[in-house]
């Protein structure tokens, strides 16, 4: 594999572990504390949409500051910028541990989000700076396969963590990731962005590039593929603890082996991704994991609307689902700022901001619909959005990705210097 520039690259191996700290960060900072949830509104004996709000304000921020984290990488470059956000973000997750209220919770998790964006926005960006769009694919599903193995630890670690220390011993572990991340941005991260704008942070030059992104039809079809995606499996993360748990009657360690086996078969279909990209190209790798998707989401919301409420009567069908999402993440992200490459960080921050934006907005619902106790405790919240989103995720793999998800070279809708 040849990265598109001239002057020696970094070591492809160190790439892909860079990436997956860098995207392992989002899984890490949601996953391990969801079995803490019940168990941290009892501590501070908070309604439960409280602690739901710690989720989605998390991910409100990250989205929101992926908006000013992009310009800025575009102008000072990925390293700066990835230096600033990891330590902001170990210093956010040590402010958690020792939150007094949820109130002071809140904040920083707040602040975890914002510091996150700096992390994940990068990672995007620097595939896109080292490696040309179909390269870009294939080593974007690398570093998420990472990203899935950190996934399948997080909720099994939090459950036992939260079960045996506490709910401040899981978020401590984030302060610890923060840190080694960091050392190793330190030590080993040589800068990916070869031409640093100078005039990436001018209103003008800004108002100028952001048109050039929101114009592009390709953006759109991956940008909504990517935010579909994950706002399926937002729906899941953000709802099954109360879900499994108060309604399904397993216990916080049973929980978290689900939420492993879960990401294992994420982690399959990172691996298959790549195979597919290779035999039939992005279009139609997107297109077969479509129909996973759709499947898999009828599936859960026929059986939760016939009354079949059981694990394995969602998780069944949820595997096909996140099987496929581990397709359209790679293309997606991929794919949104392929056209992009010298404002690969505004393209990603875009990206990302309305990913996490449509993920508030269906935190702010879930936390509606999903009842203050045990009494009244539905799986239907959880099957009807999956059903919900599955509809719409496949319906953009097969138009809009199929019409508009070709990148015409290397340099399509170059920005002018």
């Amino acid at each position: 594999m040849k990265p598109s520039r001239t002057r020696p690259p970094m070591p492809a191996t160190l790439v892909v572990l860079l990436l997956s700290l860098l995207l392992g960060l989002q899984p890490l900072t949601t996953d391990l504390y969801l079995p803490a949830l019940p168990a941290l509104t009892g501590y501070f004996d908070a309604p439960m949409h409280q602690a739901q709000l710690t989720l989605s304000a998390l991910l409100l921020a990250f989205g929101v500051s992926q908006l000013f984290w992009g310009p800025l990488s575009d102008r000072f470059g990925r390293r700066p910028i990835l230096l600033a956000g990891l330590a902001l973000y170990a210093l956010a997750s040590l402010g958690s541990v020792f939150a007094a209220s949820m109130e002071q919770l809140l904040l920083w998790r707040v602040l975890q989000g914002a510091a996150m964006g700096a992390a994940v926005m990068c990672a995007r960006a620097i595939v896109r700076d080292l490696y040309h769009p179909a390269e870009g694919a294939r080593m974007m599903s690398k570093g998420l396969t990472g990203l899935g193995v950190l996934a399948c630890i997080s909720a099994p670690l939090g459950a036992l963590l939260s079960d045996w220390m506490g709910w401040r011993a899981a978020l401590g572990v984030l302060a610890l990731f923060g840190a080694a991340a960091l050392a190793l941005v330190l030590m080993r991260f040589q800068e990916s962005l070869a031409r640093p704008n100078p005039h990436a942070l001018r209103p003008h030059e800004m108002a100028r590039t952001w048109g050039l992104i929101l114009r592009h039809p390709t953006f759109w079809a991956y940008a909504l593929l990517v935010t579909t995606s994950y706002a399926g499996l937002f729906t899941f993360l953000a709802s099954s603890s109360f879900v499994f748990i108060n309604a399904l009657g397993l216990s916080k360690t049973q929980y978290g082996l689900l939420m492993f086996s879960m990401s294992a078969v994420y982690i399959l279909g990172t691996l298959l991704c790549r195979r597919l990209l290779l035999r039939f190209g992005v279009r139609r790798t997107v297109a077969i994991a479509g129909a996973f998707t759709l499947l898999g989401g009828n599936l859960i919301g026929l059986l939760g609307w016939l009354g079949w409420h059981s694990v394995w009567a969602i998780m069944l069908p949820y595997y096909l689902f996140i099987l496929a999402h581990g397709i359209h993440q790679p293309c997606g992200q991929s794919g949104a700022v392929a056209p992009f490459p010298q404002a690969a960080g505004t393209a990603s921050a875009l990206s990302g901001f309305l990913m996490m934006s449509v993920a508030f907005a269906v935190g702010w619902w879930l936390a509606a619909q999903l009842p203050v106790g045990l009494e009244g405790a539905s799986v239907l919240p959880l099957t009807q959005g999956l059903w919900f989103w599955s509809v719409l995720i496949s319906a953009v793999a097969w138009t809009l990705v199929q019409r508009y998800g070709e990148v015409h070279g290397a340099a399509a809708g170059r920005p002018k210097p």
